[in-house]
């Protein structure tokens, strides 16, 4: 008859689940872009203008407003 060997328990060991550790040893470096936009006077960024920046390696990380001004604030990863 053959038994699993299961390793004792220590006490006050715990079930948690611990990820790995991943080292990334390069660093990143970005760029930023901000476009402004004055909705009195102007449209909004429509679905060509963000595609074509998405195309451009652009990603949308924020919109800040202060009217009449909306601030969209872009960034892309460069190569050092």
């Amino acid at each position: 008859m053959q038994q699993a060997l299961i390793p004792p328990r220590e006490p006050g060991q715990s079930d948690s689940i611990r990820p790995p550790m991943i080292y990334v040893e390069k660093q990143l470096k970005w760029e930023y872009k901000q476009i402004v936009r004055n909705f009195e006077n102007e449209k909004p960024l429509d679905e060509t203008e963000l595609n074509a920046l998405g195309e451009d390696g652009w990603e949308l990380i924020g919109i800040a407003q202060q009217p009449p001004n909306t601030y969209f604030y872009f960034k892309r990863q460069i190569e050092k």
